[in-house]
């Protein structure tokens, strides 16, 4: 952790849309993570503030965004479905092309925002992908599994997932791996007992707030090496 650093959340309007950036007064890594939020939830939840308040205590800068049905959501007061998925994608990539240029980005997201981005990396050309708790399947239906794309993934990646989760436990997920159903570079970070909000049960031992630094640890991590590591001119 870099000591000192206090992470500054500010909204800002950017090709007509609302972005939240979350900035450290002293930037360690001259990169972007972009995170969209879950199905159920806004960019200002809980969860999504903790998350961008850890990874920029670790010198990356985090801008969050919502997807039209959950901005509608929140001025209107009434819950509304998350929009298609060619709409959902179509707006990851309004929001990628609004950020350029600039710094490399990272893309990802809680759960169906890091599906959806997960769904587009490739194509966009971005530095690195992170999904937080991926929904490898809905709860109790093993069987629809959401992984056809994760096989030929080209983009660096990191999921960041509780051992526990409903959409994609520990055992589910390393089935999938040896499986050849996720692609060999695609790094897994697991939270001992985590639910799919890292919620691990009281008789752990542990809490969210030690799986949120564990992932903010594990993506700060993961974006230094994946800079390290691309060609010179070969990240946007």
């Amino acid at each position: 952790m870099s000591d000192g650093i206090q992470p500054q959340a500010q909204h800002r309007d950017c090709d007509g849309g609302d972005f939240l950036l979350t900035a450290a007064a002293a930037p360690v890594l001259d990169a972007r993570l972009v995170l969209a939020h879950g199905a159920g939830a806004g960019m200002e939840s809980d969860f999504m503030n903790a998350i961008a308040e850890a990874v920029t205590r670790r010198g990356v800068a985090v801008i969050r965004f919502e997807f039209p049905y959950m901005a509608q959501r929140r001025r209107g007061g009434k819950r509304r479905p998350p929009d298609r998925a060619d709409t959902l994608l179509r707006d990851w990539r309004r929001v990628v092309q609004a950020l350029r240029p600039g710094p490399p980005l990272f893309v990802g997201g809680k759960s169906l925002g890091g599906r959806m981005a997960s769904m587009v990396a490739d194509e966009l050309a971005v530095a690195g992908l992170v999904c937080l708790g991926y929904p490898f399947h809905p709860p109790r239906q093993p069987q629809r599994l959401r992984t056809e794309h994760l096989a030929g993934l080209h983009t660096p990646a990191l999921i960041v997932q509780g051992s526990r989760d409903p959409f994609g436990n520990c055992d589910e997920v390393r089935d999938y791996s040896d499986r050849g159903l996720l692609a060999d570079h695609i790094r897994l970070q697991w939270l001992e007992d985590g639910d799919h909000d890292f919620r691990p049960r009281v008789r752990s031992g542990l809490s969210q707030a030690d799986h949120i630094e564990t992932a903010a640890q594990a993506i700060a991590a993961f974006v230094a090496a994946t800079l390290a590591t691309a060609a010179p001119g070969g990240m946007s």
